[in-house]
Order: structure tokens, then C-alpha cells, then sequence
């Protein structure tokens, strides 16, 4: 164990937090909204310590906190991060507070809504930074199970149908995924993902699979794939990837928009993760047999679900599919780095730049994202929960600094230069162009269509004539205003000075470009 152990109090602050607030909450609600959000302030000024302590020059695991758990079973508690994981650490912290102050007017049950977030936010970091599967499944599965009670007790009119559906197929995805690593602990007798990524790139993990797990008819290559495809699968759903995707349009549209924050702006980022850690390490032979199938389902979930949103009506299935339509992108990405270049010094530096663009897209993605449900969460409370597409209009006229600050994070979610969005998408088109270019060069019209429908969305809800049954539509509050200048200023910081970001995970792309040569 390190000798003082950061990541492990990162995870504990929320997890005991989520206690004693659900323990509170029942006595006096106020108290417990209280203690939540300090608990979530605590666990971000933890991040910013870890963050302010991180060698972002080191290209390794920092913080590694490693000891014995079951022996028997080469089961460790082992954690740490790289510039990955801090990445994703730094937004959870963001966005967990975030959420919570949006939902600072509920009324229904208030204690138990901020302890379950605050459960939700311990998942998070546990499986952004745990270095052992079975340490590493606990906190995935944990992640579920309060995110599935969120929809389940505050959802929409089909809160029942969504939060099943949510359960079910993220818990398919699992199943597949825990088999398929009980197969590889079989085989090789670790959890562990450095050693495992070891393994799987220089063949020996391959050659353990095909010479452990003997199946009547069944070649060593084809029962490396099925494991693979299982592995694959757990991460799919959860990104999700076409055609895995069905169950988010109703979950992200049924939750509560503030819940929704941390599903798209958090809990999406899960899947991304686990491709980057754990599968395209693990897996890259398999992965570049199947690269064409791949690069065609990251294809299809850029222009199917962008397509998908310009049909909608409703916002926040606007903004959903708009989600699975920028991940897509990230998948591009992800897939584009695993084509072999060998010492191609040119394809190495465009490796790089998409890796680079996937990692900052993941996290302009979850800030982007959520900032825009959090507006629509202001929206619901202002009009009774509408949240159609034709129900307003002319909104900027009597909602200018709404409608400015919500018009700024649509343009980082299309892309406009200047606004973090933009460096996300470049740098992966840059990189991915040159090493995948007809997939990419299709993937150009999924932003045609972003730009379509966000667009229309911008003139339908704040442009035209004042539909006057919002005449007296109040502003944002100054503590609303508060509530999303942080994130509005991190977009336009990212956007005009991307190496503030870039800069804590570069050096982590290269040594993953390194490996990935062959």
C-alpha cells in the first residue's frame, strides 16, 4: 500500500457519505441535502489534491495503493491512476456536485435522492481507478444498482419499463463480461489488468486460452474470440454501441434530468473506459481481426443516432441520442488506434492524436452533456415539466442569459471552434483520417446532421415569435447562474487552451501508442 492511501479515501468519502445521509435522511431532510453535497465537496477538493499531486510527465500508474485480498484466488485490492483515470475521476468529482445543486429543489424524498448519488459517485471511482477485475466488477455492479433506483423512484410517466430495461441490459452486458473473465482468470490465474494487457499483447494469453479451455470442435482462435466478444459486449451496452443502444433513449428521457447529468455526463463514460483500459489492451489481435465490423458499428452509431435525434421531439431524447452520436465519435477513434502500424513514426503521431481526441472528447462529452440536461432540468421546473421541442418559442426574449448560457453549451456540443467540443472531434478526425479514412470520411455526415438538428432545436425553443404563455417566464437565478458558470467556463478554457487538459493524459497516450505499434 502507498503510504498514504488518496485513492482509497477518494472512493470511501462518497460511499460514507451515502450512508450517513440515507441514514439522516428520514429525520430531517434538509440536514441530509446538507451533509450530501459536503460529502461531494470533499470528494472533489480529494480529487483536486490527487490531481494537484499527479505527475503528468509519468506515464504510468501513480498512487498505487496493492495488497493481499484473496490469495487464493489472486484477488487484490490494487488501484491507481494514470492520466485516464484521473481524467475520468476529475469529472465525477465535477459532476456529482453539479447535479446535486440542480436538484436542490426536490421535494420528493430529497435525503434519499442525494445519498443514492453519492453511492452512484463511490461506483464511479472505484471503477475508474481499480487495477484488479473482481475489485474492479464490484464497483461496476455497484454503479448499477443506485442509478437503477434513481429512475426507478423519480422517473417519468414509464420510470417502471425504463429502469427495467436499464437493469436487464446492463446486466446482460455484465453476465457476458464476468464469464468471459472467469475464463481468462482460468487460463492465465490473474485479475490483473497490467499484467493481462501484458499477456494479451505479446500472444501469451491467446496461447492460455487455446491450451486451458478445450470445447469439443472449437479451435484455440475461435474460444479467444468468443471471450473476447464477451468482454466486448459488457462494454457495449454500457457505451453503448449500435445496436446495444436501445435502452438509453428511454432511460436518459424517463430519470430525472439531474439524474440524467450523471448517466451521460458520468456512468456513459464506464463503457468508453473499459475499451481503453481493458479490452483493446487485453484484446488487440482480436480486436484487429474484427476491425471492420467495428469500424462499421462505430459508423452506424454516429450517423443512425444522430439521424435518430433530428426525428425527435421531445429534448431530452434530442439529447440522448445526441449522446450515443458523440461517443460514437470516441469509438471511432478507439477502434482507428488499433490498426497496425508498426514504425511508422507519421501513423504513430496520428495514433496519438486520436487517442488523445477520444480521452478529451470523454470528458468534453460528460461536461458538455450534462450541463445541457441541467438546463433542461431549469426548463421542466419552469413549465411544469414540458420539455417538448414545439412547446415554447421565442424564449430569448424573455430568458436572455438562459438562453445565451444553454446557446453556448449547444455549440461545444456541435463543435464550434473556440468552445471545447471542437478540439475533441478535430483531433480525432485528424488522427483517425489517416489511419481509417473511408470510415471516417462517412463519419463526417453524422456531423451534418448534429448540426441540423441542433440548430433547429436552437430556433424552435429560443428563436421566432414569443409563444405568450411563456411571457412571464423567469430568467435563471443567480444560483442557477452559479450552478453552470463552471462548466461554462471549463468549455470555453478547453476550447482556447486544450493542453490544460491534454497535458494530464498525453503522456499516457504515448506509452498506449507504443504498445499498440503491432
Amino acid at each position: 500500500m502507498s503510504e498514504f492511501p488518496l485513492i482509497t479515501i477518494l472512493t470511501l468519502t462518497p460511499l460514507v457519505g451515502g450512508v450517513v445521509v440515507l441514514v439522516a435522511q428520514s429525520e430531517n431532510a434538509k440536514l441530509a441535502k446538507g451533509l450530501a453535497l459536503t460529502f461531494a465537496i470533499l470528494a472533489l477538493a480529494v480529487a483536486g489534491v490527487i490531481c494537484a499531486c499527479f505527475n503528468p510527465g509519468a506515464p504510468g500508474f501513480q498512487f498505487i495503493e496493492r495488497g493481499d485480498w484473496i490469495p487464493k484466488l489472486s484477488v487484490e485490492y490494487f488501484v491507481g491512476v494514470d492520466g485516464l483515470g484521473l481524467l475520468m475521476m476529475l469529472l465525477t468529482a465535477l459532476l456529482v456536485p453539479m447535479a446535486m445543486l440542480a436538484s436542490w429543489r426536490m421535494v420528493d424524498r430529497p435525503g434519499l435522492y442525494f445519498g443514492l448519488m453519492l453511492l452512484l459517485q463511490s461506483g464511479l471511482f472505484g471503477t475508474f481507478t481499480a487495477l484488479n477485475f473482481f475489485h474492479w466488477f464490484i464497483f461496476w455492479e455497484l454503479s448499477l444498482v443506485p442509478a437503477f433506483f434513481l429512475i426507478k423512484l423519480w422517473g417519468g410517466p414509464r420510470r417502471g419499463a425504463a429502469a427495467t430495461q436499464f437493469f436487464v441490459y446492463t446486466m446482460f452486458g455484465s453476465i457476458a463480461m464476468l464469464l468471459a473473465f472467469l475464463a481468462i482468470w482460468y487460463a492465465s490465474g490473474t485479475f490483473d489488468f497490467v499484467l493481462l494487457a501484458r499477456d494479451g499483447q505479446t500472444g501469451k494469453l491467446a496461447r492460455a486460452l487455446a491450451d486451458t479451455l478445450h470445447w469439443p470442435g472449437v479451435s484455440g482462435g475461435t474460444i479467444t474470440t468468443l471471450v473476447f466478444l464477451g468482454v466486448l459486449l459488457g462494454f457495449a451496452v454500457k457505451v453503448p454501441l449500435v445496436p446495444f443502444h436501445t435502452w438509453l433513449p428511454m432511460a436518459y428521457a424517463e430519470a430525472p434530468s439531474t439524474t440524467t447529468m450523471l448517466l451521460t455526463g458520468a456512468m456513459s463514460k464506464m463503457g468508453m473506459y473499459g475499451f481503453l483500459r481493458i479490452l483493446l489492451p487485453i484484446f488487440p489481435d482480436q480486436t484487429r481481426a474484427l476491425l471492420t465490423p467495428l469500424l462499421w458499428l462505430a459508423v452506424a452509431t454516429i450517423i443512425l443516432s444522430a439521424c435518430a435525434a433530428f426525428a425527435q421531439r421531445d429534448l431530452k431524447r434530442i439529447f440522448a441520442y445526441s449522446s450515443i452520436n458523440h461517443l460514437g465519435y470516441c469509438l471511432l477513434g478507439a477502434f482507428a488506434v488499433m490498426k497496425a502500424t508498426g514504425t511508422d513514426a507519421t501513423l504513430a503521431t496520428e495514433k496519438a492524436a486520436a487517442f488523445n481526441g477520444v480521452v478529451l472528447q470523454m470528458f468534453n462529452h460528460g461536461l458538455t452533456a450534462a450541463t445541457l440536461f441541467c438546463f433542461v432540468a431549469f426548463l421542466e421546473q419552469r413549465s411544469g415539466g414540458l420539455r417538448g421541442l414545439n412547446d415554447f418559442g421565442g424564449l430569448r426574449k424573455v430568458a436572455p442569459v438562459f438562453t445565451g448560457l444553454m446557446g453556448i453549451a449547444i455549440f461545444a456540443s456541435l463543435g464550434l471552434p473556440g468552445l471545447n467540443g471542437f478540439v475533441g472531434e478535430f483531433l480525432i478526425f485528424k488522427g483517425a483520417f489517416s489511419l481509417v479514412s473511408w470510415a471516417t470520411a462517412l463519419a463526417t455526415i453524422g456531423l451534418l446532421v448534429t448540426a441540423i438538428f441542433l440548430l433547429t432545436l436552437t430556433q424552435r425553443v429560443f428563436h421566432g415569435p414569443l409563444n405568450q404563455k411563456w411571457a412571464a417566464l423567469p430568467d435563471l437565478t443567480t444560483g442557477e447562474r452559479w450552478i453552470v458558470l463552471p462548466a461554462t467556463a471549463l468549455m470555453f478554457a478547453i476550447g482556447l487552451y486544450p493542453q490544460l487538459v491534454i497535458g494530464l493524459f498525453n503522456a499516457t497516450t504515448l506509452q498506449v501508442v507504443e504498445r499498440l505499434k503491432y
